[in-house]
Protein backbone atom coordinates (compact mmCIF):
# COMPACT_ATOMS: atom_id res chain seq x y z
CA UNK A 1 0.00 0.00 0.00
CA UNK A 2 0.93 3.58 -0.38
CA UNK A 3 1.57 6.42 1.94
CA UNK A 4 -1.55 7.55 3.58
CA UNK A 5 -3.78 4.49 2.51
CA UNK A 6 -5.36 2.57 5.30
CA UNK A 7 -5.76 -1.07 4.75
CA UNK A 8 -9.33 -2.54 5.14
CA UNK A 9 -10.13 -6.30 6.35
CA UNK A 10 -13.74 -7.48 5.35
CA UNK A 11 -15.42 -9.76 7.76
CA UNK A 12 -18.53 -11.21 6.28
CA UNK A 13 -19.21 -11.69 2.43
CA UNK A 14 -22.75 -11.92 2.23
CA UNK A 15 -24.61 -9.71 -0.31
CA UNK A 16 -24.30 -6.23 0.90
CA UNK A 17 -19.86 -6.69 0.57
CA UNK A 18 -20.07 -6.52 -2.80
CA UNK A 19 -21.63 -2.91 -2.86
CA UNK A 20 -18.82 -2.20 -0.34
CA UNK A 21 -15.98 -4.08 -3.00
CA UNK A 22 -17.49 -1.62 -5.53
CA UNK A 23 -17.46 1.54 -3.51
CA UNK A 24 -14.25 1.37 -1.85
CA UNK A 25 -12.27 0.83 -4.94
CA UNK A 26 -13.23 4.51 -6.18
CA UNK A 27 -12.83 6.24 -2.51
CA UNK A 28 -9.24 8.14 -1.68
CA UNK A 29 -7.72 6.74 1.25
CA UNK A 30 -8.57 3.17 1.61
CA UNK A 31 -7.84 -0.15 0.60
CA UNK A 32 -9.56 -3.45 1.32
CA UNK A 33 -6.46 -6.25 1.54
CA UNK A 34 -8.41 -9.42 3.06
CA UNK A 35 -11.81 -10.61 3.20
CA UNK A 36 -12.74 -13.20 5.57
CA UNK A 37 -15.92 -15.80 5.74
CA UNK A 38 -17.35 -18.45 7.86
CA UNK A 39 -17.22 -20.38 4.51
CA UNK A 40 -13.88 -20.16 3.32
CA UNK A 41 -14.98 -20.66 0.02
CA UNK A 42 -16.91 -17.67 -0.16
CA UNK A 43 -13.74 -15.10 0.59
CA UNK A 44 -11.59 -17.31 -1.71
CA UNK A 45 -14.16 -16.45 -4.51
CA UNK A 46 -13.89 -12.39 -3.81
CA UNK A 47 -9.84 -13.04 -3.77
CA UNK A 48 -9.83 -14.64 -7.07
CA UNK A 49 -12.09 -11.66 -8.59
CA UNK A 50 -9.76 -8.70 -6.75
CA UNK A 51 -6.03 -9.19 -7.14
CA UNK A 52 -4.58 -7.86 -4.35
CA UNK A 53 -7.11 -9.08 -1.94
CA UNK A 54 -6.05 -12.35 0.13
CA UNK A 55 -8.80 -14.73 1.72
CA UNK A 56 -8.20 -15.94 5.53
CA UNK A 57 -10.23 -16.86 8.71
CA UNK A 58 -11.45 -14.42 10.69
CA UNK A 59 -9.10 -14.84 13.16
CA UNK A 60 -6.00 -14.34 10.84
CA UNK A 61 -7.60 -11.04 9.53
CA UNK A 62 -7.88 -9.83 13.00
CA UNK A 63 -3.84 -10.49 13.35
CA UNK A 64 -2.62 -9.14 9.45
CA UNK A 65 -0.53 -6.06 10.22
CA UNK A 66 -2.10 -4.87 6.82
CA UNK A 67 -5.55 -4.15 8.32
CA UNK A 68 -5.76 -1.55 9.83
CA UNK A 69 -9.56 -0.86 9.73
CA UNK A 70 -11.81 -4.04 10.23
CA UNK A 71 -15.13 -3.70 8.31
CA UNK A 72 -18.05 -5.42 10.45
CA UNK A 73 -20.55 -6.84 7.54
CA UNK A 74 -22.15 -9.95 9.59
CA UNK A 75 -25.69 -10.81 10.35
CA UNK A 76 -26.69 -8.31 13.37
CA UNK A 77 -26.32 -11.42 16.03
CA UNK A 78 -22.86 -11.10 15.57
CA UNK A 79 -21.99 -7.66 15.19
CA UNK A 80 -21.00 -6.79 18.74
CA UNK A 81 -18.96 -10.24 18.67
CA UNK A 82 -16.69 -8.56 15.74
CA UNK A 83 -15.97 -5.31 16.69
CA UNK A 84 -14.87 -6.81 19.95
CA UNK A 85 -12.62 -8.96 18.36
CA UNK A 86 -11.62 -6.48 15.82
CA UNK A 87 -10.94 -3.81 18.93
CA UNK A 88 -9.43 -6.04 21.41
CA UNK A 89 -6.72 -6.88 18.42
CA UNK A 90 -5.84 -3.42 18.42
CA UNK A 91 -8.10 -2.72 15.17
CA UNK A 92 -10.40 0.48 14.54
CA UNK A 93 -13.74 -1.24 13.25
CA UNK A 94 -16.50 0.00 11.17
CA UNK A 95 -19.75 -1.87 10.80
CA UNK A 96 -22.96 -2.57 9.04
CA UNK A 97 -26.40 -0.92 11.21
CA UNK A 98 -27.16 -1.82 13.95
CA UNK A 99 -23.68 -1.68 16.09
CA UNK A 100 -25.07 -4.12 18.27
CA UNK A 101 -28.87 -6.26 18.98
CA UNK A 102 -29.11 -4.23 22.22
CA UNK A 103 -27.30 -1.73 24.22
CA UNK A 104 -26.24 -4.02 26.41
CA UNK A 105 -24.08 -5.72 23.61
CA UNK A 106 -23.31 -2.26 22.32
CA UNK A 107 -22.13 0.12 25.64
CA UNK A 108 -19.05 -2.20 26.25
CA UNK A 109 -17.98 -1.85 22.54
CA UNK A 110 -17.78 2.00 23.21
CA UNK A 111 -15.77 1.76 26.54
CA UNK A 112 -13.18 -1.11 24.98
CA UNK A 113 -12.58 1.49 22.09
CA UNK A 114 -12.39 4.53 24.14
CA UNK A 115 -9.99 2.45 26.52
CA UNK A 116 -7.64 1.25 23.41
CA UNK A 117 -7.83 4.72 21.85
CA UNK A 118 -9.57 3.39 19.22
CA UNK A 119 -12.69 4.05 16.15
CA UNK A 120 -15.34 2.45 16.12
CA UNK A 121 -17.79 3.81 12.96
CA UNK A 122 -20.68 2.39 12.03
CA UNK A 123 -23.63 2.20 9.10
CA UNK A 124 -25.38 4.57 7.93
CA UNK A 125 -23.45 6.54 6.02
CA UNK A 126 -25.85 7.78 3.57
CA UNK A 127 -27.18 10.81 5.43
CA UNK A 128 -23.25 11.79 4.46
CA UNK A 129 -24.20 12.29 0.57
CA UNK A 130 -25.85 15.40 -0.99
CA UNK A 131 -29.54 14.12 -0.17
CA UNK A 132 -29.55 14.34 3.84
CA UNK A 133 -26.82 17.10 3.99
CA UNK A 134 -28.49 19.57 1.19
CA UNK A 135 -31.57 19.17 3.59
CA UNK A 136 -29.06 19.71 6.69
CA UNK A 137 -28.04 23.10 4.74
CA UNK A 138 -31.62 24.12 4.69
CA UNK A 139 -32.51 23.72 7.81
CA UNK A 140 -28.94 25.57 9.16
CA UNK A 141 -29.64 28.38 6.57
CA UNK A 142 -33.00 28.48 8.62
CA UNK A 143 -34.75 28.78 4.81
CA UNK A 144 -37.90 26.96 7.05
CA UNK A 145 -37.67 28.63 9.87
CA UNK A 146 -37.58 26.54 13.29
CA UNK A 147 -37.94 23.51 12.97
CA UNK A 148 -40.97 22.40 15.15
CA UNK A 149 -42.51 18.79 13.97
CA UNK A 150 -41.08 15.73 10.98
CA UNK A 151 -42.25 12.74 10.23
CA UNK A 152 -40.95 9.94 9.20
CA UNK A 153 -42.51 6.47 7.67
CA UNK A 154 -41.03 3.23 6.02
CA UNK A 155 -43.43 0.56 5.07
CA UNK A 156 -43.12 -2.37 2.54
CA UNK A 157 -44.63 -5.77 2.81
CA UNK A 158 -41.88 -7.72 4.07
CA UNK A 159 -38.30 -8.74 2.29
CA UNK A 160 -39.00 -12.15 2.26
CA UNK A 161 -40.60 -11.29 -0.97
CA UNK A 162 -37.01 -10.51 -2.75
CA UNK A 163 -34.74 -11.92 -0.23
CA UNK A 164 -33.55 -16.14 -0.30
CA UNK A 165 -32.82 -16.36 2.76
CA UNK A 166 -34.89 -13.79 5.21
CA UNK A 167 -34.71 -15.29 8.80
CA UNK A 168 -32.75 -12.53 9.98
CA UNK A 169 -34.60 -9.84 9.62
CA UNK A 170 -37.04 -11.45 11.72
CA UNK A 171 -34.91 -11.89 14.66
CA UNK A 172 -33.57 -9.86 17.48
CA UNK A 173 -31.78 -7.19 15.74
CA UNK A 174 -33.94 -6.80 13.06
CA UNK A 175 -37.77 -6.30 12.34
CA UNK A 176 -38.52 -3.03 10.62
CA UNK A 177 -37.43 -0.72 13.34
CA UNK A 178 -33.69 -2.04 13.08
CA UNK A 179 -33.64 -3.39 10.18
CA UNK A 180 -34.77 0.31 8.43
CA UNK A 181 -34.93 2.54 11.59
CA UNK A 182 -31.24 3.19 11.37
CA UNK A 183 -31.83 5.01 8.32
CA UNK A 184 -34.55 7.37 9.51
CA UNK A 185 -33.12 7.88 12.60
CA UNK A 186 -30.10 8.61 11.95
CA UNK A 187 -30.85 10.81 9.49
CA UNK A 188 -33.75 12.96 11.82
CA UNK A 189 -30.89 13.43 14.35
CA UNK A 190 -28.68 14.60 11.73
CA UNK A 191 -30.86 17.14 11.34
CA UNK A 192 -32.83 17.92 13.97
CA UNK A 193 -30.77 16.33 16.89
CA UNK A 194 -30.44 14.13 19.36
CA UNK A 195 -33.91 12.49 20.59
CA UNK A 196 -34.93 12.65 24.78
CA UNK A 197 -38.20 10.63 24.64
CA UNK A 198 -40.06 8.54 22.86
CA UNK A 199 -43.49 7.00 23.31
CA UNK A 200 -44.92 4.04 20.68
CA UNK A 201 -46.85 1.41 19.83
CA UNK A 202 -45.97 -2.14 18.10
CA UNK A 203 -47.81 -5.58 17.33
CA UNK A 204 -47.00 -8.27 15.07
CA UNK A 205 -49.23 -9.39 11.89
CA UNK A 206 -48.38 -12.98 11.51
CA UNK A 207 -46.24 -15.20 13.71
CA UNK A 208 -45.38 -17.25 10.38
CA UNK A 209 -43.99 -15.92 7.10
CA UNK A 210 -43.00 -17.61 3.76
CA UNK A 211 -39.63 -17.09 1.93
CA UNK A 212 -41.11 -16.25 -1.85
CA UNK A 213 -37.69 -16.40 -4.04
CA UNK A 214 -34.86 -18.54 -4.26
CA UNK A 215 -34.24 -22.61 -3.61
CA UNK A 216 -35.95 -22.81 -0.57
CA UNK A 217 -39.25 -20.68 -1.86
CA UNK A 218 -42.34 -22.11 -0.19
CA UNK A 219 -40.94 -22.60 3.24
CA UNK A 220 -42.28 -21.43 6.17
CA UNK A 221 -40.26 -19.24 9.19
CA UNK A 222 -41.15 -17.97 12.70
CA UNK A 223 -41.51 -13.86 13.07
CA UNK A 224 -39.83 -12.94 16.36
CA UNK A 225 -39.81 -9.13 16.51
CA UNK A 226 -42.91 -6.38 16.20
CA UNK A 227 -43.62 -5.51 12.31
CA UNK A 228 -45.34 -2.63 12.44
CA UNK A 229 -43.96 0.03 15.08
CA UNK A 230 -45.54 3.14 15.28
CA UNK A 231 -44.38 6.17 17.44
CA UNK A 232 -43.27 9.98 18.40
CA UNK A 233 -39.34 10.99 19.26
CA UNK A 234 -39.31 14.48 21.17
CA UNK A 235 -36.03 15.97 20.31
CA UNK A 236 -34.06 17.75 22.75
CA UNK A 237 -34.70 20.74 20.36
CA UNK A 238 -38.54 20.54 21.32
CA UNK A 239 -39.42 18.82 17.83
CA UNK A 240 -41.89 16.17 17.88
CA UNK A 241 -41.65 13.48 14.93
CA UNK A 242 -44.04 10.96 14.18
CA UNK A 243 -42.27 7.44 12.89
CA UNK A 244 -44.20 4.27 11.51
CA UNK A 245 -41.55 1.71 10.63
CA UNK A 246 -43.47 -1.75 9.01
CA UNK A 247 -43.23 -4.90 6.97
CA UNK A 248 -47.51 -4.77 7.29
CA UNK A 249 -48.04 -2.82 4.58
CA UNK A 250 -48.82 -3.70 1.07
CA UNK A 251 -49.18 -0.03 -0.71
CA UNK A 252 -49.13 3.28 1.29
CA UNK A 253 -48.88 7.02 -0.22
CA UNK A 254 -46.06 8.57 2.13
CA UNK A 255 -43.14 10.45 2.42
CA UNK A 256 -39.95 9.09 3.34
CA UNK A 257 -39.24 12.22 5.60
CA UNK A 258 -40.57 15.89 5.72
CA UNK A 259 -39.85 18.73 8.62
CA UNK A 260 -42.24 21.36 9.77
CA UNK A 261 -41.11 24.52 10.16
CA UNK A 262 -42.37 28.03 11.45
CA UNK A 263 -42.02 28.81 7.82
CA UNK A 264 -41.93 26.24 5.78
CA UNK A 265 -41.94 22.81 5.12
CA UNK A 266 -39.03 20.68 4.00
CA UNK A 267 -39.37 17.28 1.95
CA UNK A 268 -36.18 15.14 2.62
CA UNK A 269 -35.05 12.19 0.27
CA UNK A 270 -34.84 8.25 0.83
CA UNK A 271 -32.65 8.01 3.99
CA UNK A 272 -31.18 4.94 2.57
CA UNK A 273 -29.65 6.86 -0.49
CA UNK A 274 -26.98 9.31 -0.73
CA UNK A 275 -28.51 11.39 -3.04
CA UNK A 276 -31.78 12.23 -4.30
CA UNK A 277 -34.55 15.21 -4.57
CA UNK A 278 -34.47 18.09 -1.70
CA UNK A 279 -37.52 20.47 -1.96
CA UNK A 280 -39.39 22.85 0.32
CA UNK A 281 -42.57 25.00 0.46
CA UNK A 282 -42.53 28.07 2.62
CA UNK A 283 -45.16 30.74 3.38
CA UNK A 284 -44.71 33.04 1.18
CA UNK A 285 -44.46 30.03 -1.71
CA UNK A 286 -46.56 27.23 -1.33
CA UNK A 287 -45.63 25.01 -3.73
CA UNK A 288 -43.06 22.42 -3.43
CA UNK A 289 -39.30 23.86 -4.91
CA UNK A 290 -36.02 22.13 -5.80
CA UNK A 291 -33.24 23.03 -3.58
CA UNK A 292 -29.86 23.21 -5.29
CA UNK A 293 -27.20 20.52 -3.64
CA UNK A 294 -25.92 22.48 -1.12
CA UNK A 295 -24.00 20.03 0.94
CA UNK A 296 -22.48 16.56 1.27
CA UNK A 297 -19.76 13.98 -0.58
CA UNK A 298 -21.27 13.34 -4.35
CA UNK A 299 -21.78 10.64 -6.57
CA UNK A 300 -20.55 8.28 -3.57
CA UNK A 301 -21.70 4.83 -2.31
CA UNK A 302 -21.37 2.70 0.76
CA UNK A 303 -18.24 2.51 2.62
CA UNK A 304 -18.17 6.58 2.55
CA UNK A 305 -18.44 6.65 6.16
CA UNK A 306 -15.45 4.29 6.79
CA UNK A 307 -12.92 6.45 4.56
CA UNK A 308 -14.44 9.67 6.69
CA UNK A 309 -13.22 7.59 9.37
CA UNK A 310 -10.03 6.51 7.64
CA UNK A 311 -9.42 10.02 6.96
CA UNK A 312 -10.46 11.29 10.93
CA UNK A 313 -8.06 8.91 12.12
CA UNK A 314 -4.97 10.61 9.94
CA UNK A 315 -5.86 13.79 11.00
CA UNK A 316 -7.32 13.37 14.26
CA UNK A 317 -10.50 14.77 13.93
CA UNK A 318 -13.94 13.07 14.68
CA UNK A 319 -15.32 10.98 12.40
CA UNK A 320 -19.12 11.56 11.38
CA UNK A 321 -20.32 8.03 10.87
CA UNK A 322 -19.03 7.40 14.51
CA UNK A 323 -19.79 4.88 17.56
CA UNK A 324 -21.49 7.22 19.70
CA UNK A 325 -24.29 8.69 17.18
CA UNK A 326 -25.04 4.49 16.37
CA UNK A 327 -25.30 4.37 19.59
CA UNK A 328 -27.58 6.80 20.52
CA UNK A 329 -29.73 5.77 17.40
CA UNK A 330 -30.27 2.34 18.99
CA UNK A 331 -30.77 3.61 22.30
CA UNK A 332 -33.86 5.44 20.33
CA UNK A 333 -35.14 2.37 18.94
CA UNK A 334 -34.78 0.22 21.90
CA UNK A 335 -36.27 2.50 23.41
CA UNK A 336 -39.28 2.87 21.47
CA UNK A 337 -39.74 -0.62 21.34
CA UNK A 338 -39.60 -0.71 25.19
CA UNK A 339 -42.42 2.21 25.50
CA UNK A 340 -44.62 -0.09 23.16
CA UNK A 341 -44.15 -2.64 25.54
CA UNK A 342 -44.51 -0.77 28.92
CA UNK A 343 -47.20 1.05 27.78
CA UNK A 344 -45.99 4.21 28.37
CA UNK A 345 -43.14 7.37 27.66
CA UNK A 346 -39.41 6.23 28.13
CA UNK A 347 -36.79 9.03 28.58
CA UNK A 348 -33.76 8.27 26.47
CA UNK A 349 -30.73 7.98 28.54
CA UNK A 350 -27.93 8.97 25.62
CA UNK A 351 -27.15 11.64 24.19
CA UNK A 352 -25.30 12.76 21.23
CA UNK A 353 -23.35 15.86 18.93
CA UNK A 354 -24.84 16.52 15.38
CA UNK A 355 -21.97 15.15 13.44
CA UNK A 356 -20.03 18.23 11.54
CA UNK A 357 -21.91 19.03 8.29
CA UNK A 358 -20.43 17.88 4.99
CA UNK A 359 -19.50 21.25 2.93
CA UNK A 360 -19.96 21.28 -0.74
CA UNK A 361 -18.09 19.52 -2.93
CA UNK A 362 -15.86 17.76 0.08
CA UNK A 363 -13.93 14.79 -0.77
CA UNK A 364 -13.52 12.25 2.00
CA UNK A 365 -10.16 12.74 1.82
CA UNK A 366 -10.02 16.37 2.61
CA UNK A 367 -13.24 17.36 4.38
Amino acid sequence: MGEQVTGVGIVGTGVISGTYLDHLARLPGVEVVAVADLDLSRAQAIADQNPGIRAMSSDDLMADPAVDIVLNLTIPAAHAAVHQAALQAGKHTYGEKPLAVDRAEAEPLLKLAAANKLRIGCAPDTVLGTGTQTARAVLDRGDIGVPTAASAYFVTPGHELWHPAPEFYYQPGGGPLLDMGPYYITSLVTLLGPVRRVTGRAGRSQAERKVHTGPRAGQTFSVDVPTHVTGVLEHESGALTTVLMSFDVWAARLPRIEVYGTEGSLSVPDPNNFDGKVEIATASVRDWTEVPVAGGYAGTGRGVGLADMARAIRTGEPHRANGTLAYHVLDVLESLLEAADQDQPVDVASTVERPAAVPLGASPESS
